[in-house]
């Protein structure tokens, strides 16, 4: 009799399956309990800056660790090409530059409005706006986008939103962006984050921006676009604070 020459499925292929479909979550978590922590443990000035590297690791380390251009492009970490591995087109990089802030500028127009009814309906401000000074919104942008936008949109964007996507096939299709399960499980791992971080029920309402952050990933095919508008709506509601006194 010939041998039998199937591939039979050890116990341990079946046991390493199911983890291996929930792998990105399960780092998620991680990752996500880690920044937690840090926020809790670390001095205040250090806060951003080692939550912003935890992020930066963790995506390195499961992305673009390989410097293979396919991967980079996959997980939609080329940022005009200024992470592959690859000499640098500055061509390229001003095109994809100016789509991506071109992206990030619709979007504040479409969202911006109904953000301040919000936000004046949830705080009901006590004080008159009076508009906060340039140079203090100026001097929050590169943090904005270096510390804050950039390192949570290459996790949870790039990283997990890729993943889950690869894992669950995609199904619907939104505005010309097809999105699926990993596009709303992202969204609610990040939310769960900022509620970890800062326990206020209010925190979950970063769900909903998460998943504008989430169809520009899908829309445009990178994070570029979410970071820019990721970046302005955080400068948005600092100015709305700041404009009515609610903080400084």
């Amino acid at each position: 009799m010939a041998p039998d020459t199937k591939r039979r499925t050890s116990g341990s292929d079946r046991t390493s399956a199911p983890f291996s479909q929930q792998r990105p979550l399960v780092t998620a978590f991680a990752v996500t309990l880690l920044v937690a922590a840090l926020a809790r443990v670390l001095p205040g000035e250090y806060v951003a800056t080692g939550i912003a590297l935890t992020f930066l690791l963790a995506t390195y380390r499961y992305t673009i660790r390989s410097a293979n251009v396919d991967t980079v492009r996959h997980y939609g970490l080329s940022l005009g090409g200024l992470l592959e591995p690859v000499a640098l087109s500055v061509r390229r990089m001003g095109a994809e530059t100016s789509s991506a802030i071109g992206w990030a500028s619709l979007m504040c127009l479409l969202t911006f409005a109904p953000f301040w009814l919000g936000f004046l309906w949830w705080w009901h401000p006590k004080h008159d706006f009076s508009m906060v000074s340039w140079s203090s919104v100026g001097s929050d942008v590169l943090g904005q986008l270096l510390v804050v936008a950039l390192p949570e949109e290459a996790f949870y964007r790039g990283y997990l939103q890729t993943s889950l996507e690869d894992k669950w096939p995609l199904r619907w299709r939104l505005f010309g962006a097809e999105v699926g399960p990993g596009w709303l499980m992202s969204s609610a791992v990040f939310a769960l984050g900022h509620l970890l971080t800062d326990p206020d029920p209010s925190r979950l309402g970063v769900f909903f921006p998460a998943l504008v952050f989430g169809w520009l990933r899908q829309r445009t095919g990178g994070i570029g676009a979410g970071v820019c508008f990721h970046a302005a709506c955080n400068l948005f509601a600092s100015v709305l604070g700041q404009s009515y006194g609610l903080w400084r």
